[in-house]
């Protein structure tokens, strides 16, 4: 449970900088999570639940200060396309996304709402962002001495 805890904490360390916003508004922001999991995969709930435990720890309550979407693609390409156009339309304050598959369609479908990326393969390389030191662009990922842990087991 550690490492998921862990995890969920860099994560949410991502998003932290929603925090100056809150202190500079009651309205509630919105987080849309994309998953490249099955909504039925056994790890499915202790990774969100582990991320809201997170993001309450820092000040952020589900259903108070946030609303988290969740949307799961099973890894399948065709519906990470539909969901990101999808998700998009909905113009979430932060997009939280996994997977090269999930990254390259929301990427597609928007320049401008924030993505915090986790679980991608060779982000640069993709190109996704220019360099992980400033990623330029809408997207960036979470980035410390344990990189190789938020990568390799993921919240999502």
């Amino acid at each position: 449970m550690r490492r998921r805890e862990f995890i969920a904490g860099a994560a949410a360390t991502a998003v932290w900088p929603l925090a100056a916003i809150a202190q500079r508004s009651s309205a509630m922001r919105r987080i849309a999570v994309v998953g490249a999991l099955a909504p039925d995969d056994v790890e499915t709930v202790p990774r969100s639940a582990a991320f809201e435990q997170t993001l309450a720890a820092l000040g952020w309550a589900k259903g108070g200060t946030i609303a988290i979407d969740y949307h799961w693609i099973a890894n399948d390409p065709a519906l990470a396309q539909k969901t990101a156009v999808e998700v998009v339309a909905l113009s979430p304050d932060v997009l939280l996304a996994s997977s090269n598959i999930v990254i390259e369609q929301l990427s597609k479908a928007t320049r401008t709402i924030p993505i915090v990326m986790v679980q991608v393969v060779d982000p640069v390389g993709s190109g996704y962002v220019e360099s992980m030191a400033r990623p330029g662009g809408n997207i960036t990922a979470s980035r410390n001495s344990s990189t190789a842990s938020l990568v390799s087991g993921s919240i999502f």
